[in-house]
């Protein structure tokens, strides 16, 4: 089975597509393949992780530091979100820009956001579920959170008022962020 891939506006940030076979059953679609993903220049993923959100959560700006930087490969498994990563490789033309897109259940997309980003999405309906593969595992001491709503990124959510966890009410701005990218 293949996959449809497209670079998003940062060009290492890419949209995949996977088929789906649908008839009065139901459907039926193959969302990872592991020489398929190796074809397109993916790297190889090693942790699942899985997330349920109420309408309105914001969930990051999360990123890890190198030695244990991550990539992620996200899709929206119930319910739909506001995906978005941001650049922080200090030498990329791309720097502290954003790209985002809409993930839903309905539809048949995977973001993928490669390591040196900071990785968050806004759920846009109740009881939305998100599944996403990392390249890495998790690794506390290295984990950091970027501002949702930092002026200097001027990310356009789709809510100006969303739920936080405390850590992500508190996080730093672009300016005065740890990283090492």
């Amino acid at each position: 089975m293949s996959f449809k891939v497209t670079p998003q506006s940062i060009p290492d940030v890419l949209l995949i597509e996977h088929r789906e076979f649908a008839d009065d059953r139901g459907a039926f679609s193959e969302t990872f393949r592991a020489n398929a993903f190796a074809g397109i220049g993916l790297p190889e993923f090693v942790q699942d992780n899985q997330s349920r959100s109420a309408k309105g959560v914001v969930r990051g700006l999360h990123f890890q530091n190198n030695p244990y930087a991550i990539g992620k490969l996200v899709r929206c498994i119930s319910g739909s979100i506001f995906d978005v990563a941001v650049d922080l490789r200090k030498a990329s033309p791309t720097y502290g820009k954003w790209t985002g897109i809409t993930l839903s259940a309905s539809d048949s997309l995977m973001f993928y956001v490669p390591e040196g980003f900071a990785h968050g999405f806004m759920a846009l309906e109740d009881n939305t579920i998100v599944a996403y593969k990392q390249t890495g595992y998790w690794n506390q001491e290295t984990e950091r959170s970027l501002l949702w709503n930092d002026p200097a990124l001027a990310i356009a959510w789709p809510d100006q008022a969303p739920r936080l966890s405390p850590k992500d009410e508190i996080a730093p701005l672009l300016l005065q962020l740890d990283h090492n990218f």
